[in-house]
């Protein structure tokens, strides 16, 4: 090899090739990595910040060394050196927190100017959903053709709506003439009770059984919602004997949306299905770094790490910091820093604490599940559906909270003792005896605490 620079990029090549290293590691850590040369048997690198030069000697050091053995063949022990440090020591004003407060819709108003297109050019891709993400790259290039229907499920907050929307503008970009629907499952379900209030469906109906691309966000709207599901039933069937692209996405895969109708939940399974899972840290560091160069912020390596190791399993959490670091910093005219990212964190999760589990909490899941209201539960109704949704409310709030029987008892519209005792014993054998509604009211009761992970002992 001529030059050590050719022998870096052979170790980086090779890095990549054994999958040694992720993508977005080598682009956030390896690839700024500037070749000095060989001195002895040291290799000499060199890097901008004091940052990247603790990470790469923590934890690449050795796994580096190793491969440039193999490159080489020679033991070379890896140097990385840093440029020098800011005139003014990096140190930058603190902010008055206190004045920034009384700035508050100030504060706010700047956030129009923190906007960006969800495309696929802006997205983050990493370990968690580089499946995903070259699934949608396809739809996009090939919609209809290729994986139809796709299916792709995750937590809320971890890059579904991103991804989906990306496909519709890549699909209208290659053809301005195609037919793209995005909708979520929410604004489907109301336009179909308008059309039905209405006693006219024959718009609805041509608005989208003539898509050439149909994107339905948060399938699991409707679970429960028997005529919501009939509708998108006979539309699917319509698109996809038409070789018409179906997206959907979901909090959950296929499997688990119980109460869907079986028919439904088959038909996601003739395309393909694919995750989305909470980033690890290097994608995490990325996806903000990333975010600020698109709103032009500049944010030092140590207040990303900071804000990648407290923020771990909500992407929008992420991007809502750099947001308001953005905001912080027109307003304070101040370089992001840590004091910065603890205000900007503790505004977030506090936004997000959750609180204690209550009754209302558990009625009004139950009631979402089983396509009610919380009013019919809390009701005299006796209808099989609201009875089965309210033994379970009742079982569910026992099991979740602790409750003494009495007490449930008056929360269910002062129904006494005996009632209640009846009502859980009742779903009790029921769990024993049908393995469906025992998995129906395990996500029940899973959802519920992981919407509020810390729920008071009775």
């Amino acid at each position: 090899m001529n030059s050590f620079d050719e022998v870096f990029n052979q170790v980086k090549k090779y890095c990549t090739e054994h999958d040694i290293i992720t993508g977005v590691a080598m682009k956030t850590w390896i690839e700024s990595m500037v070749p000095v040369g060989i001195e002895g048997s040291d290799a000499v690198f060199m890097v901008n910040t004091e940052f990247q030069q603790g990470v790469l000697m923590s934890n690449y050091k050795e796994l580096l060394e190793d491969v440039l053995e193999k490159t080489v063949g020679l033991k070379l022990n890896l140097v990385v050196n840093c440029m020098s440090r800011k005139a003014d020591g990096g140190k930058t004003a603190v902010p008055d927190f206190d004045e920034l407060d009384e700035k508050h819709e100030e504060l706010h108003k700047s956030y129009e100017l923190a906007e960006y297109d969800y495309n696929f050019n802006t997205f983050i891709v990493g370990r968690s959903n580089e499946f995903a993400f070259a699934a949608c790259k396809a739809v996009a290039t090939d919609a209809g053709t290729t994986y139809n229907p796709l299916f792709i499920y995750g937590p809320s907050g971890l890059g579904k709506t991103h991804l989906v929307t990306a496909i519709k503008h890549e699909v209208l970009q290659r053809d301005p003439h195609k037919n793209v629907i995005y909708v979520t499952g929410e604004s489907f379900g109301n336009e179909l009770i308008k059309a039905i209030d209405q006693r006219d469906t024959s718009v609805f109906h041509d608005k989208y059984r003539n898509a050439d691309v149909l994107i339905v966000d948060d399938i699991q709207f409707f679970s429960g919602k028997e005529r919501m599901q009939e509708e998108f039933f006979h539309t699917f069937n319509v698109l996809h004997s038409e070789g018409k692209q179906i997206v959907i996405t979901s909090d959950k895969p296929p499997r688990d949306l119980k109460t869907l109708e079986e028919r439904i939940r088959n038909r996601f399974e003739w395309g393909l299905i694919a995750d989305i899972s909470i980033p690890d840290f290097e994608t995490r560091f990325a996806i903000i770094r990333r975010k600020a160069e698109l709103l032009d912020l500049k944010i030092p390596d140590e207040v990303t790490e900071f804000i990648a190791n407290r923020l771990k399993t909500n992407i929008r959490q992420l991007e809502g910091a750099v947001k308001k670091l953005k905001a912080l910093k027109m307003l304070a005219n101040s370089s992001p820093t840590i004091s910065m990212a603890q205000s900007v964190i503790r505004d977030i999760l506090t936004d997000d604490q959750p609180i204690p589990i209550t009754v209302e909490k558990v009625i009004a899941e139950v009631a979402n599940v089983y396509g009610i209201t919380p009013e019919d539960i809390r009701s005299s109704k006796r209808t099989s559906q609201i009875s089965t949704a309210r033994k379970v409310a009742a079982y569910v709030v026992r099991e979740v909270t602790g409750m003494p029987l009495a007490a449930i008892g008056m929360e269910f519209g002062g129904r006494d003792h005996s009632t209640i005792v009846y009502a859980i014993n009742n779903v009790t054998t029921a769990l024993k005896k049908d393995a469906n509604l025992k998995e129906l009211v395990d996500d029940i009761i899973k959802d519920i605490r992981e919407k509020n992970p810390n729920p008071p002992t009775a």
